[in-house]
């Protein structure tokens, strides 16, 4: 019976490995034994997660001047554009076109009114009667006044003829040429000349009052007449509407000869030396919007110092509308519709912790940062107090010289500690 096969066939003998080579495997095999103590020995000294250092920023907490301030985007609006309205009925006669650049008082349009026009005409035909009638109402008054006056000059000398009278009868009563009966009356007739006299006195008094109101009465209605047609006349110069600033015609709102009613919109004009900012604010600022807040305009590579003069109570969209006026001249080169950034200064303080803003603020919710300490970025809760553009205030949890990781953070995921690797 023959027996199994032998492999021994099958085997080829091997050179033994060289030494060399065996060595390389035993320091490769100690060195991710080292790796692996070394990742074991962080983990047990609580350094969770390792970071390079050149993907993070840090920064110096310092203290000095804060300033809170917001950034917004603005579009250059006209501070001054009047609508011209149409000051009565009539057919419109324009004399400029949209887009015409207008000086003040310059002829825009003439409205033809013959409403207007003949009310005019008639009021100051009305006043011209009522000056005539106060003219001749003046003279019948002086006349009386000259009548009134003729009959007490008239008492006075018939009082005055009595009197001599009454004296020569007493002179002839004396001489024994007269009785007395004469006397007493001549004596009489003084008395009745003298009472003539005082009532014609007192009656031109009267009168005169009569006569003063009389007149003053025709004045107020002459007066009140030319008030009226004072008031046609303003409103016949409305007809022509002139330029109230320099400026451009914005836009034409009615067509040349239309008929327009009255208060109806005619046209616009827009004074471009008037220029202002209208800006869109996020609603979590409106709080701490304030009128006359100091504020600066950037222009290209330029800025120009200006101050909120508006704020509007309305918030749309979760944006609150404001208006920024320049206060140290209009830029040369603005315009209309022209976008701009805009930045507020809210608040100002000195001697505050203060940190470079960054995205540290958003990824720790505000709640906590990482302070490097030898090495290691360590979270540590913090309080935050003002947000401005550039930077953020450090109520409390870390202090002056600190260094904080403001932004790459987002990759600790909350950790504990980090080491950072150089």
């Amino acid at each position: 019976m023959a027996g199994i096969p032998s492999t021994a066939g099958q085997d080829i003998p091997l050179e033994r490995a060289p030494r060399f080579r065996r060595r390389g495997l035993m320091i490769a095999a100690a060195a991710a034994l080292l790796a692996l103590l070394v990742w074991a020995a962080l983990r047990a000294g609580g350094g969770q997660r390792v970071a390079a250092a050149e993907s993070l920023r840090l920064a110096t907490v310092s203290r000095g001047e804060f300033i809170a301030d917001v950034s917004a985007q603005g579009r250059v609006v006209a501070a001054v554009s009047p609508t011209l309205y149409a000051p009565a009925v009539g057919t419109i006669n324009l004399k400029v076109n949209a887009g015409d650049r207008v000086e003040q008082g310059q002829l825009l349009a003439e409205l033809d009114s013959p409403e207007i026009q003949n009310q005019y005409a008639q009021e100051e035909a009305n006043l011209a009667g009522l000056r005539a009638s106060f003219q001749r109402e003046r003279l019948e008054v002086e006349t009386r006044r000259l009548q009134n006056q003729q009959a007490v000059d008239l008492a006075k000398v018939a009082e005055e003829g009595a009197e001599r009278e009454r004296k020569r009868a007493q002179e002839a009563y004396g001489m024994g040429v007269l009785p007395i009966m004469e006397v007493d009356r001549r004596a009489d007739e003084l008395i009745n000349a003298q009472l003539r006299h005082r009532h014609a006195q007192e009656e031109v008094r009267l009168q005169g009052k009569s006569l003063d109101l009389q007149l003053r009465g025709r004045a107020l209605e002459l007066e009140r007449q030319q008030l009226v047609v004072d008031n046609m006349r303003r409103r016949a110069e409305e007809l022509r509407i002139v330029a109230p600033v320099n400026g451009v015609i914005g836009t034409l709102s009615v067509l040349q000869r239309a008929a327009v009613a009255a208060n109806q919109a005619l046209m616009t004009v827009v004074d471009l030396s008037a220029l202002e900012v209208e800006i869109q604010v996020p609603e979590t600022y409106a709080d701490s919007l304030g009128l006359e807040m100091p504020a600066e305009v950037r222009l290209g590579s330029q800025t120009f110092p200006a101050r909120l003069t508006a704020i509007s109570p309305e918030v749309a969209n979760n944006q609150v509308t404001g208006r920024v006026a320049f206060t140290g001249g209009k830029p040369p080169e603005l315009r209309q519709n022209q976008r701009v950034s805009v930045r507020i200064v809210l608040d100002q303080r000195q001697d505050v912790l203060r940190l470079p803003r960054g995205p540290f603020i958003e990824a720790g919710g505000g709640r906590y940062v990482y302070v490097v300490r030898d090495g290691v970025a360590v979270r540590t809760p913090v309080t935050l107090g003002a947000i401005s553009i550039n930077q953020v205030e450090i109520v409390s949890g870390v202090e002056a010289g600190e260094q904080v990781v403001i932004s790459g953070d987002q990759a600790f995921e909350g950790a504990e500690t980090v080491s950072i690797r150089n």
